[in-house]
């Protein structure tokens, strides 16, 4: 068997496993879900042994027909784009069942679904056939749904039906665009290079009608303003492990389709420049609006998703190579620093009970390893120099600033709201007197302590040493940012 397809298949054999072992035995079902998360990981991080990063082929690839008739395959595949998303994925996977100890009712239901959603989010960062890319889309809604319907807050329901609701409709105009695409293309295939190489001989006009219908589908699942409105309820009432997984991957499925759009129809992709510049822009300033007045902790980094995901659209709508790079590190960093929030949320709000910042005071002095991974997660989400937010930002900006000069200006004003909640929450949490009630709180413990460990030393190695992740993506995004350049030439 291919190497992608054991990647693809190895998280999913684990959610086989532990539905036919017996329910009652938390501690083995567990221990099966760590393992498939584990061999998951190794497995992806093996890709970088065989994988050419001077190269913008696609490679690792494997294909096999489906129905000839309709023109589909199972085709998997990776680049310098897809590669790192995939590395993403099965890391904040595993950090997603460590973090899923307090887990208790139903545990074989719950390891099983996250294990079938790893499965499902590989297989979307690694088809290379439209249907099957589409097919993994979908299929990640079935576990959320039921992972958030039976496992999240009082608002459970509520939050898991919006959230399929919006995604669905999103997913509506995606098949409209991909079947329109596939209808003028007439290549009879489903291919990502087939329709890749007749869409690029398609009229403006056409480009624009079914980029629109791409920018609707991918938009609600980044999300993109006005198509935010999932996001906020889905994360207060999700789960934290959820939450992870959420917020550092399902949202880079919407900005990873994005880039994959922009390089189907490059016409329509710079016709449209600047309105997802006034997309971004909106998305940087308002998102940071709405989490400085939330009091809400899961709330507040929700918002600043929104916020965050900005600057990937940023990058991406200035269609060169440092703003691609930018957007594409975004995308890594923002995983890992959304991941490590949620984490720490989640660990504190099993503690206390409560996530709103004005119950809490000078946690620093009963829960101090708390307090410091708190602290870097909240600097790096401000994009501070030596962390994985201020490469991805820095290249995002210059690339911006390559396109429209000092239009970009306003992505300032989202870095001060944003350093201006995070210093707010920062001090709330940890000056003042110490409460009573808070005394006698748990400070991280070991395998806690790991998982937070893991995903800060990925923020800060990205940080003061980024050149071997922007050697990996390099030649894909160097590839797609000269493409932009011959047609503005």
């Amino acid at each position: 068997m291919d190497s992608l397809t054991l990647l693809l298949l190895s998280p999913f054999a684990g959610a086989i496993l532990i539905a036919l072992l017996p329910g009652d035995n938390r501690v083995l079902l567990r221990g099966v879900a760590i393992a498939a998360s584990v061999i998951a990981l190794l497995l992806s991080w093996m890709l970088l042994l065989s994988f050419d990063s001077g190269s913008a082929a696609i490679q690792l690839d494997v294909g096999v027909d489906w129905n000839r008739r309709l023109g589909t395959s199972f085709a998997l595949g990776v680049d310098g784009i897809s590669l790192p998303m995939v590395l993403l994925a099965t890391l904040l996977s595993l950090i997603a069942v460590l973090a899923s100890a307090s887990i208790t009712e139903n545990a074989k239901g719950y390891y099983a679904l996250l294990l079938t959603l790893e499965s499902a989010m590989l297989g979307v960062f690694m088809a290379q056939d439209w249907v099957l890319f589409y097919v993994f889309w979908e299929l990640t809604l079935i576990p959320l749904f039921f992972l958030i319907n039976g496992w999240g807050g009082s608002g459970r329901q509520g939050a898991a039906l919006n959230f399929v609701l919006y995604t669905m409709g999103g997913s509506v105009f995606m098949l409209l665009a991909l079947l329109l695409v596939f209808d003028e293309v007439g290549s009879h295939s489903f291919a990502f290079a087939d329709i890749l190489a007749g869409a690029h001989g398609l009229p403006a006009e056409t480009q624009l009608l079914i980029f629109l219908g791409f920018l609707i589908g991918f938009g609600v699942k980044m999300p993109l303003f006005p198509l935010h409105g999932w996001l906020p309820l889905a994360h207060v009432e999700a789960p934290s492990p959820v939450s992870i997984l959420l917020s550092g991957v399902l949202l880079k499925m919407g900005s990873y389709g994005l880039l994959r759009a922009t390089a189907m129809l490059p016409e329509a992709a710079m016709a449209m420049q600047g309105v997802l510049l006034a997309l971004a822009l909106i998305a940087i300033i308002y998102g940071g609006m709405l989490a400085w007045r939330q009091s809400d902790l899961k709330r507040m980094v929700a918002y600043s998703s929104v916020s965050h995901m900005g600057v990937v659209l940023l990058g991406i709508a200035a269609l060169n190579v440092h703003g691609i790079t930018g957007a594409v590190m975004q995308m890594v960093a923002h995983g890992l620093v959304a991941a490590a929030l949620f984490l720490l949320i989640g660990l504190l709000y099993e503690r206390t009970h409560t996530r709103d910042i004005n119950d809490y005071s000078s946690l620093v002095r009963i829960t101090p390893r708390f307090a410091f991974f708190t602290s870097l997660a909240f600097v790096a989400a401000i994009g501070m120099p030596g962390t994985a937010g201020f490469v991805a930002e820095l290249h995002a900006l210059i690339g911006g600033f390559e396109r429209w000069g000092w239009l970009v200006i306003g992505v300032s004003l989202g870095v001060l709201i944003s350093a201006a909640y995070a210093v707010r929450t920062l001090t709330r949490l940890f000056t003042g007197p110490v409460r009573q009630e808070m005394r006698g709180i748990r400070d991280l413990e070991r395998g806690e302590l790991m998982a937070a460990s893991v995903l800060s030393l990925g923020i800060l190695l990205l940080g003061f040493a980024p050149a071997p992740a922007l050697q990996l993506m390099g030649a894909s995004v160097a590839q797609l940012g000269h493409l932009f350049a011959g047609i503005g030439g």
